[in-house]
């Protein structure tokens, strides 16, 4: 019996520890935050800021990068409620790294996306969600990662 208890304890202990990268959205070298819930009437505008945050050592491609063969951080929003009519990127940095003989356009640390969207004339009122995705390609000071795409929930 007190084994048990050791153990139904230890796991709890464990889950509670993890259960915050449960949350987050993303990979080991890029998360983001949730989004904070948006409210707006039928055809007016809202902003959305979503929080992305590299781990040190990493960065991404800015989403205009100074060479054609890299891959752009891009975010993009499914059809629905909110429509998207832009989305604002952060001022890149341009860095200098060791596979590359030019200096790149990237993003490191911590840095926000505002994604400035207007509600349908049809919105149905109520909660929803509004369904995005984050395409990156995370690269450190020697090479670069497989792109991936993370997906990121507005909820409305």
């Amino acid at each position: 019996m007190e084994l048990k208890s050791f153990s139904a304890k230890a796991a709890a202990a464990i889950g509670l520890f993890c259960l915050p990268s449960l949350f987050a959205q993303g990979s080991a070298m890029l998360t983001v935050a949730p989004p904070q819930k948006v409210a707006a009437a039928r055809n007016a505008a809202v902003e959305a800021k979503i929080a992305v945050t590299l781990a040190p050592g990493y960065h991404v491609n800015s989403n205009r990068p100074s060479e054609e063969y890299l891959i752009p951080l891009k975010l993009t929003w499914a059809p629905g409620a909110l429509q998207p009519a832009e989305v604002v990127y952060p001022k890149a940095q341009m860095e200098k790294y060791e596979f590359s003989p030019k200096p790149l356009s990237v993003y490191t640390g911590n840095f926000e996306l505002v994604t400035k969207f207007k509600v349908a004339a049809n919105a149905t009122p109520g909660p929803g969600a509004a369904v995005g995705k984050l395409r990156y390609q995370a690269c450190n000071n020697k090479a670069c990662f497989p792109p991936k795409t993370v997906e990121v929930t507005l909820p409305y």
